[in-house]
């Protein structure tokens, strides 16, 4: 019954996952739109830039459909450990798409501003203006919403595409302010907000990358969990001590490797029967992790003496 309801929740995961991305990519098609044709109606280069943001994100939130569906992959012969992983990629791919996105948004305002693409800055009209701020409010909802889902079923993939969201709610509002002070006077402004939004996109892109790559490389859980796990361990009857613990991070998921110690004298079933309680009890306390080892050490007379 355990196995069912853990492919059940899995099952669950991936649908929520989808329904996200869909809405994602309604809303962006909608809002990268509105902020394209608010961008050229009102002479403002931030809002273009702002507007080619939101629709990278539709292009991101298809990768992290795509890498979700991979991801959920069952066991083969080739893949005995699943391919949980393809998140990892899915993050990876989105955190090079957003740094590319920064920089060519980057570049475009350094043009504008030493005058080397032939435009003078105009001064953006009042809809941009409005673009800017009806982005943020939209964006902003949108991370907490895919954030929410993200750590709900503990998707890396779709928590980058929330950062997508955030970074998109950060670059409005540097469009706001260079839109804002375009109309004030200062037209600088607005192409000097397209740097400023490159910067925001490149330091979440980086922050997505450097996740997913701890994930691809087995880092360990953090110090907190391992302790909590030693101490469901050691609630288990007939647990002497725990000789050693290691986690490794695969994807979105945990394996842990624990040796623990019981009595010598102990019969093979008795043992068995403690490893297999320390088993489901680490699985049962700890969602994200995938499969727990126990491997049972004899304690001595002379260790107990000690």
């Amino acid at each position: 019954m355990k196995r069912i309801t853990g492919l059940k929740k899995e099952k669950d995961g991936k649908s929520l996952a989808m329904h996200v991305s869909m809405v994602s990519i309604v809303i962006n098609l909608t809002l990268s739109a509105f902020k394209l044709a608010a961008g050229m109606f009102g002479h403002s280069g931030a809002m273009i830039s702002d507007a080619v943001h939101s629709a990278s994100d539709v292009f991101s939130t298809f990768i992290v459909m795509i890498g979700v569906q991979l991801a959920d992959k069952k066991s083969d012969k080739e893949h005995p450990y699943g391919h949980d992983r393809m998140e990892c990629v899915a993050s990876a791919i989105l955190a090079s798409l957003l740094m590319a996105t920064g920089v060519v948004i980057g570049i475009t305002g350094i043009k504008v501003i030493a005058g080397q693409n032939g435009k003078t800055a105009e001064i953006p009209g009042l809809v941009a203006l409005v673009a800017a701020v009806l982005s943020i409010v939209v964006k902003e909802w949108m991370y907490w919403y895919t954030r929410a889902a993200a750590k709900k079923i503990n998707s890396g993939a779709v928590m980058a595409d929330a950062w997508h969201h955030r970074s998109d709610a950060l670059s409005s509002v540097g469009a706001m302010i260079g839109i804002g002070g375009a109309r004030m006077g200062i037209p600088v402004l607005d192409p000097l907000a397209s740097i400023v939004i490159c910067i925001f996109i490149g330091k979440a892109a980086i922050d997505i990358f450097r996740d997913s790559m701890n994930k691809m490389i087995d880092k360990s859980c953090d110090e907190d969990t391992v302790q909590k796990m030693k101490d469901f361990a050691m609630s288990v009857m007939g647990v002497k001590r725990i000789d050693d613990i290691r986690t490794r991070m695969f994807g979105a998921k945990v394996y842990v490797d624990i040796e623990i110690a019981a009595e010598g004298k102990l019969e093979l079933v008795r043992s068995h029967e403690i490893a297999e309680k320390v088993h489901l009890c680490i699985e049962e306390h700890f969602p994200d992790v995938k499969h727990c080892m126990v491997h049972v050490n004899p304690v001595l007379d002379m260790d107990e003496n000690d």
